[in-house]
């Protein structure tokens, strides 16, 4: 394993736009994807295993819910904290942040947002730590970015509910304690159930096969007659606006990891074209990688002050949906196309494991498409700016 001698690109000063708490945050962040990450991360994509012996620690950097109350378990920071932790964990690796994310807006957000008092009590303190992993369940495997055609349903028993459906590409899937999946109920109101591991008839059978996200677990949610407590629902908010506030928490998260994934690409490129020599000097000298670095550092750039403005809005209240599916939109577009620069700056060797830019690029080809396709986000966008939806 070659040593990690990451140096973060920060060309506009945008530390000084910090607080020191949002800082050490960061830093505290950054040293233990150095120190626990690093290392490992390539053998564990190559075998296409996640390393569980890391979640206590995502636990203790604030990995999991960061804004969530101290009372809860959580560490009571503000957005920009979460955004900051998001992309040093990225830049570590995407599947990781993806196993960080999940936990932290996908299950931990909803019940502390939508919960009874006594789910958030039951549930919030275990998520914060590790001790409990959980996964999402919306998307289907005929409904993905039309996520209000599910069919997974639920039917009022009298004592509990009935569950039947199935999810898929559910990241945590494989090992998750806990699901808080969407489905319909008898009038066709989508509504969040919390699923433990242990209820007969829930099955989480893994995903193999992937190319991408490989140090992730993804897998299916399968509900075959599900006998789910009454207490289990969380009874604050219905209907499709709920998981899609848990999806703007995500969104959020990634346009801020995804630069954390392009800034380790830019690093790397930067000092391997300062080391290469070709034609008895180094290829930083040449003006076509020097055209490469000059744009990469600009997009990194622009992500940078996009990402921190739409931090200070969600810190206000005031981040809109559709602003923050263009800041997912963008960030993972200029991380997958820095990715695929840096690749070619690296020739042969780029397609090694012996450097993070491949594994970088084959994971950004998930995050592109999750949690909002890059077309959809960009439809989105249309939508808000013209008053005129175009999904349909």
């Amino acid at each position: 394993m070659r040593p990690d001698l990451f140096q973060a690109p920060d060309y506009y000063n945008l530390d000084d736009l910090l607080t020191e708490e949002h800082k050490l945050v960061r830093d505290s962040a950054r040293a233990w994807v150095k120190r626990e990450v690093s290392p490992i991360i390539e053998d564990y994509a190559q075998r296409a295993e996640f390393p569980k012996q890391i979640i206590k620690g995502l636990g203790e950097i604030g990995g999991f819910g960061p804004y969530i109350p101290e009372e809860y378990g959580g560490a009571g920071l503000d957005q920009i904290s979460y955004g900051l932790i998001m992309q040093e964990i990225e830049r570590g690796d995407s599947g990781v942040r993806s196993t960080s994310s999940v936990q932290s807006s996908l299950v931990m957000y909803p019940i502390w947002k939508f919960g009874t008092e006594a789910q958030r009590q039951k549930y919030l303190p275990k998520l914060a730590t590790g001790e409990f992993m959980g996964c999402f369940g919306l998307t289907e495997p005929d409904h993905g970015s039309n996520p209000s055609g599910m069919t997974t349903n639920f039917k009022d028993m009298g004592d509990h509910y009935l569950l039947n459906g199935a999810k898929m590409w559910i990241s945590n899937a494989p090992f998750a304690d806990v699901a808080v999946v969407w489905a319909k109920n008898e009038e066709g109101r989508i509504h969040g159930l919390i699923v433990e591991r242990g209820m007969e008839g829930f099955t989480t059978p893994e995903t193999h096969n992937k190319w991408s996200l490989r140090a992730s677990a993804t897998g299916e949610l399968i509900f075959d007659n599900v006998k789910v407590p009454k207490e289990n629902l969380m009874p604050g908010k219905s209907g499709l606006g709920a998981p899609m506030m848990c999806l703007d928490s995500a969104r959020y998260g990634i346009a801020w990891g995804a630069i954390g994934a392009a800034m380790d690409c830019y690093d790397t490129a930067l000092r391997y074209a300062k080391e290469r020599i070709q034609f008895d000097k180094p290829i930083a000298s040449f003006q076509l990688q020097q055209k490469k670095l000059a744009e990469m550092i600009t997009e990194i750039t622009k992500a940078q002050l996009l990402t921190w403005r739409l931090g200070v809005l969600r810190n206000e209240g005031k981040a809109t949906t559709a602003q923050i599916s263009m800041a997912k939109r963008n960030n993972v577009d200029m991380a997958i196309n820095i990715a695929r620069e840096a690749r070619q700056m690296l020739g042969g060797m780029g397609i090694t494991g012996d450097y993070s830019i491949m594994r970088h690029s084959m994971n950004l080809e998930s995050v592109i498409t999750y949690e909002g396709t890059h077309d959809i986000h960009l439809l989105i966008t249309g939508a808000d700016i013209t008053g005129i939806p175009a999904f349909k």
